[in-house]
């Protein structure tokens, strides 16, 4: 069966004994334990839907997920091996099948969103009809498929923790990749003021991005330059708690997204564990959270792409033979934007 023939809406899902070219990973490891092979289309659960994937986009989840580190992850990924040998967490595309509990959705429907187990480097993809929506009329499945994971990270950090305010001072560390490009914007779209931390190569697509004021790292230092915010969202992890305290109003909100790698039992815990007891003694709040998908955040991620509000910023487009390249360079924890995947391509 070719499976990249296109699949009009309506028409019947790909036959069981049906297979398709992915994006393989059967052990953890780095980025050399991907290849490119055949394996057999999922079939949909009771819950979930089948989706003719058009677009997926590359993220640090995926990474973990591939390398089984924090090594507590394997708990739910797999102790000795993968249980899922896809990665790809973000998916836009069309459904064919649905499972015989299904819903929201039929074949036909176009949809968008996070299924976090994997399958989005791979021409079909099962996911949980309650982690996509509607894709928006007007929006291009390459865009849907760049947003989810990162997309919801920022809202989910900005709007449903920090509950951020139209006219706060919002300072974004690590402003040039995947998530911290979608802070960018989801910041300017709730109203705030927005200054962004990225190194020289990144500035001006970050300001293109919408910050208020970029500083570059390798020539200023945010922490010595006077200015202070009401929300703190860090990216990157890479300084101290007293200096992250330095620069906060009282009654801020510092978001935790992420911490350095300091060892793969625990990373990044004890940088967490620091900044948090450091904040037990501040006059400041320390938030630290994993993004879920939901139908509410969902929609409203749709919303803000058909007004034209978030317009994810891309790096470049590859197909299924890419992605291990893509991932090297998220493991490097320097990749900038996003990597959109079209396994169709």
């Amino acid at each position: 069966m070719n499976t990249d023939a296109p699949i009009a809406p309506g028409s019947e899902p790909p036959a069981r004994s049906a297979t398709m070219r992915a994006s393989v990973a059967r052990r953890y490891g780095t980025a050399d334990v991907l290849t490119v092979e055949e394996v057999p289309v999922p079939t949909a659960g009771k819950k979930e839907v089948l989706v003719r994937v058009e677009a997926s986009s590359l993220n640090a989840l995926d990474w973990h997920f591939l390398t089984g580190t924090p090594y507590p992850l394997r708990l739910m990924s797999g102790l000795r091996r993968p249980k899922r040998i896809v990665r790809g967490a973000d998916v836009a595309g069309t459904v064919v099948a649905v499972g015989a509990k299904v819903t929201r959705f039929q074949p036909g429907d176009e949809v968008f969103g996070e299924c976090d187990a994997g399958g989005g480097c791979a021409p079909f993809m099962v996911v949980n009809e309650e982690h996509v929506v509607a894709k928006p009329p007007g929006v291009g499945f390459d865009v849907a498929g760049a947003t989810p994971v990162a997309g919801l990270t920022a809202v989910q950090g900005l709007r449903n923790k920090a509950q951020l305010q139209p006219g706060e001072q919002v300072l974004i560390n690590g402003a040039a990749g995947g998530v911290g490009t979608f802070a960018v914007q989801v910041a300017k779209a709730m109203g705030a003021t927005v200054t962004a931390v990225c190194s020289t190569r990144n500035v001006e697509m970050v300001r293109s991005a919408g910050a208020d004021e970029v500083i570059d790292y390798t020539v200023d230092d945010f922490v010595d330059g006077g200015r202070r915010f009401d929300v703190m969202m860090d990216n990157v992890g890479n300084r101290t708690p007293a200096e992250c305290l330095s620069v906060l109003n009282p009654g801020a909100r510092y978001l935790a997204v992420s911490g350095p790698k300091e060892n793969p039992w625990i990373d990044p815990i004890p940088h967490l564990a620091r900044t948090a007891l450091k904040f037990l003694r501040a006059d400041a709040t320390f938030l630290q959270y994993t993004a879920k998908p939901n139908h509410d955040d969902l929609t409203y991620l749709g919303q803000l792409l058909s007004d034209g509000h978030l317009v994810p910023v891309v790096d470049r487009v590859v197909g299924l033979e890419g992605v291990a390249d893509g991932l090297a360079e998220i493991g490097t924890g320097h990749a900038k934007a996003k990597i959109v995947v079209m396994p169709h391509r």
